[in-house]
């Protein structure tokens, strides 16, 4: 029965507000025969049943939300912009998103990358100074080269993958000039 505030749940028998119950047009009050828990029991034990898994609710304070990901209970600060998404909190999608760009750009998992920092002794192999963070690796091939510091990496890059450049700039930093010579009108000749 409803009496306008309230309604009686054809499975648990119990008296309560109209606001737990669904909506459900096709019936004369407008609202489902059970109330929102007992219609979520029913339709778990039948997913249960069906042998499919089931995600169980987890009670949260207002203002927070269950990331199923790392299992925590995160306040909304701690999730990207729609709240309501199920993907994973800000920390969840972060991790998740390396590991993407990894597999995806060079072929590899975090931990075939952490071998081969280890292989380098956590260390950039040019420069054996900054740590090694950023994966190296040839634009041509795909092939990866190793781990390199950000300023090593980006240098290579710059450099264009060119080791004759790579030769030029050393030279240049050594202090040995790498001019062309003018061998006839309009012919430059660079030193070897």
């Amino acid at each position: 029965m409803n009496d306008g505030g309230s309604k009686k749940c054809s499975a648990c028998q119990e008296l309560l507000p109209v606001g737990a119950f669904a909506a459900n047009r096709s019936r004369p009050d407008g609202l489902q025969a059970n109330c929102r828990e007992c219609a979520a029991g029913y339709y778990r034990r039948r997913q249960e049943a069906r042998g499919r898994r089931v995600r169980h609710k987890v009670d949260v304070p207002e203002g927070h939300k269950f990331c199923r990901t790392c299992g925590e209970i995160k306040p909304h600060g701690e999730w990207h912009r729609n709240a309501t998404a199920s993907d994973g909190c800000k920390a969840c999608r972060a991790f998740r998103s390396r590991q993407d760009h990894l597999k995806r750009e060079y072929g590899l998992t975090e931990a075939e990358r952490d071998e081969m920092v280890a292989a380098q002794m956590g260390l950039c192999v040019i420069c054996p100074k900054a740590p090694a963070a950023h994966v190296d690796h040839c634009h041509k091939t795909g092939k990866v080269r190793g781990v390199l510091c950000f300023n090593c990496n980006s240098a290579i890059g710059k450099l264009g993958d060119d080791p004759d450049a790579v030769r030029r700039a050393a030279a240049y930093l050594e202090g040995i000039a790498w001019k062309p010579t003018l061998v006839a009108p309009g012919v430059y000749q660079l030193p070897s």
